[in-house]
């Protein structure tokens, strides 16, 4: 079975399809920032899919092997990706509650024709 090789990648494009689907077929602000969310989850899982080698292990040197290392550096980034999505959701919310307090909705559609009122 082929298909079940690339399970991770089946995983992503699922997660990646429906986080992009609620971005932009809701009009509720918190629904978008899950979206945005889920999307960012699926990247990070996409690289650690590719970066993993099969039968490879922390790069950690050890005297008298011959071992093969799994590339550290999707690791990294995704580390610094998640510090970025969680900052990028807070921001988010702090921006959805103050429109909240201006608006009295979250909802896109009231808030736009509260604005063409004005």
């Amino acid at each position: 079975m082929r298909i079940l090789g690339y399970f991770n990648y089946w995983v992503v494009i699922v997660l990646m399809m429906i986080g992009f689907y609620t971005l932009i077929s809701r009009g509720n602000l918190v629904k978008k920032l899950l979206g945005l969310s889920l999307f960012q989850t699926s990247v990070g899982i996409l690289y650690i899919s590719m970066g993993k080698v099969l039968g490879g292990t922390a790069p950690i040197l050890m005297q008298g092997h011959d071992v093969i290392y799994t590339n550290p550096i999707p690791s990294v980034l995704i580390l610094t990706a998640i510090v970025v999505g969680v900052a990028t959701a807070a921001l988010g919310l702090a921006l959805v509650v103050r429109i909240h307090e201006a608006y009295g909705t979250v909802e896109e559609d009231e808030i736009h024709g509260r604005d063409r009122q004005r």
